[in-house]
């Protein structure tokens, strides 16, 4: 039978594993999938181990800050009213910024002393205090090389000057070669960790053998694998409907105009018809539509929308006005002298952030497909596309249904201030908290009670049945309670 391993010597156990992680493919493959603590852990063990971990890159490509304990930020404002501080001492020359990102520029410090910094491509910042001054220096200073950033659900952040920052960073007098950056998450919510993280890892004692430090690594690759498994599916491409928890900005469109070409995000511009950079410019009679909508809000079209919500083909003729948005039909072309790619831009960056590549066609590139689509035998193989339509709340404004996310083009719509009349409306409104539901929808969740004969959701009316509504179904309850 086989000798334990956490048995052997610890000099046999140090030659073994540094034997292993020598191996340049399997340390590459290893090392995004550890913390900063678990790597650092390693690095202390011994000299071999700290030169390996130090002097190799591929190390320190990927590194997510979000579960490190030094880098939380937990104070929500300066000043509350005259409160007294026990434990920060603020100086009177400290800046706001200074303040708010005082814990990442620590840890950024130290990375650089240790010519770490260098190395970092892919930076996840999500959750954590960030300002849009520390962005700008990540953008322009030379020390950081991160082409992919998430700054998802950050706090301390000031949009209007990250919008500020990103502009000035993609403007046309940019220097040659900057911004180094091609990829910002920042719409999308974070992905969802467990919270006892930090603290498990700040109680638990730290293994000092690389036996341990590799009985751990096992662990949390289970715990992973696990938690990918069970992931609701890939946004824009197979999960249709709204995109995102909260209401982008109207501001954030110029941005991404601005950014066009040159930085990627997590989201795209709408390209409904009723927007300039939509193919289908001109060809849609936007005056007739806005006459026939029922809300008076389609009258104040934007010139420019960033998207959040992703749809398939028109319920009615099976495709959009614009055409679709299908990852490998349109090949990587690039201008050389702006440098500007067609495809940042077009396509949205995909949660998570690409664990094994820093390249902006692993972060965009769906589950299934080839990361380069423009190569010759590229797709031949896939039977299904990967495509979706990338439409505004204003352009399907009651045209969609929020129930099964069917929704219906400018030349197919019908609405209830249509020439049809409301009875031959696509989507109407039969509960204010189900919003606009098409007729299948309805039938599903909507009943007639058969004792006061009012009408009721199924869903919203807590206490409800098949038969009564939920006041006559407590009012019944009531009356046989009294008796």
């Amino acid at each position: 039978m086989a000798r334990d391993q956490n048995h052997l010597p610890l000099e046999i156990q140090q030659t073994a594993l540094l034997q292993l992680l020598t191996n340049s493919l399997v340390l590459s493959r290893t090392a995004p999938y550890l913390s900063c603590y678990d790597v650092l852990n390693l690095a202390a063990t011994s000299r071999a181990f700290r030169y390996l971990i130090y002097q190799t890159p591929q190390v320190f490509r990927r590194l997510d800050l979000g579960n490190v304990k030094t880098a939380q930020f937990d104070v929500d404002a300066i000043d509350h009213g005259g409160e007294t501080w026990r434990n920060v001492q603020v100086d009177e020359n400290l800046t706001e910024d200074d303040f708010y990102s005082g814990p990442l520029r620590g840890i950024f410090y130290n990375l650089k002393r240790f010519d770490i910094l260098r190395d970092v491509q892919v930076l996840t910042l999500d959750g954590l205090s960030v300002t849009a001054e520390l962005i700008h220096d990540i953008l322009i200073d030379p020390a950081f090389s991160v082409r992919i950033l998430s700054i998802r659900d950050v706090k301390n952040l000031n949009n209007r000057k990250l919008r500020q920052a990103l502009q000035y960073a993609c403007r046309d007098s940019r220097p040659e070669g900057t911004p180094r950056l091609q990829g910002l998450y920042v719409f999308g919510p974070k992905e969802p960790t467990p919270g006892a993280l930090i603290k498990e890892q700040s109680m638990s004692p730290s293994p000092t053998s690389p036996a341990a430090v590799a009985a751990a690594w096992n662990s949390k690759s289970q715990k992973a694998l696990t938690a990918s498994l069970a992931e609701e599916p890939e946004a824009w491409y197979e999960r249709r409907g709204k995109q995102f928890p909260h209401r982008i900005d109207q501001e954030w469109a110029s941005t991404l105009v601005a950014c066009d070409g040159i930085i990627a995000f997590d989201a795209v511009l709408c390209t409904g018809p009723r927007h300039l950079n939509s193919p289908a410019w001109g060809k849609v009679n936007i005056e007739a539509l806005n006459a026939a909508a029922a809300s008076p809000a389609s009258a104040s079209i934007p010139h420019f929308q960033v998207a959040t919500h992703s749809l398939g083909g028109c319920a009615g003729c099976g495709s959009a006005p614009e055409g679709w948005t299908t990852w490998g039909e349109d090949g990587h072309s690039r201008d050389r002298d702006t440098r500007r790619s067609s495809n940042i831009g077009k396509f949205p960056l995909l949660a998570p952030p690409p664990v094994h590549s820093s390249t902006l066609g692993a972060a965009m590139c769906p589950s299934g497909q080839s990361v380069r689509p423009h190569h010759p035998f590229a797709n031949k193989a896939e039977k299904k596309k990967a495509r979706f339509v990338p439409r505004c709340f204003d352009c399907i404004r009651d045209r969609y249904c929020t129930g099964c996310n069917q929704w219906w083009c400018e030349t197919c719509y019908a609405g209830a201030g249509a020439n049809s009349g409301p009875d031959q409306a696509h989507v109407i409104k039969s509960c204010w908290e189900c919003g606009m539901n098409c007729k299948e929808c309805i039938d599903t969740t909507q009943r007639m009670c058969k004792r006061c004969g009012g009408g009721y959701c199924l869903i919203h009316n807590e206490g409800s049945d098949l038969v009564a509504c939920d006041w006559c179904v407590g009012r019944s309850r009531r009356f046989r309670e009294l008796y």
